[in-house]
């Protein structure tokens, strides 16, 4: 995340690829990404899928945006968001903002996929000002 300085992080955890949830935010994030861009703001999506899953999860949805592949659960687990589904463990579908200085600014938990894009790009504009 060092490489994002200077910007807004909107990293954001989420169960899994190609799930219906997980598309819809997926699609609304990359619906969104001009704004964002506009913003100062780049998405990073994690969950504990493979690098090859997304990236066929990024060819299918038309991704533009950057998936981290937290097969060893290690970043998941570091920000909380770690959880069971039955015998597998997932990341649950949390958000945290980063702002320009690498400070968390706020951590949404349990998120609803439709409207959450919405949500950080509101939260951004409050915060910037």
């Amino acid at each position: 995340l060092h490489d994002f300085k200077g910007k807004w992080v909107v990293l954001y955890f989420y169960p899994k690829d190609g799930t219906s949830g997980c598309t819809i935010e997926a699609h609304n994030f990359q619906r969104d990404q001009a704004t964002y861009d506009q913003k100062n703001a780049v998405i990073v999506g994690v969950s504990v899928d493979s690098a090859d899953s997304h990236k066929e999860f990024c060819a299918k949805q038309g991704l533009t945006f950057k998936l981290l592949a937290d097969t060893g659960t290690t970043v998941s687990r570091q920000y909380g968001s770690l959880t069971n589904l039955l015998l597998v463990k997932i990341s649950a579908r949390n958000t945290f903002l980063i702002s320009p200085d690498g400070k968390i600014a706020k951590v949404w938990q349990s998120v609803s996929p439709s409207k959450h894009s919405a949500e950080v790009l509101a939260t951004i504009s409050q915060l910037a000002k």
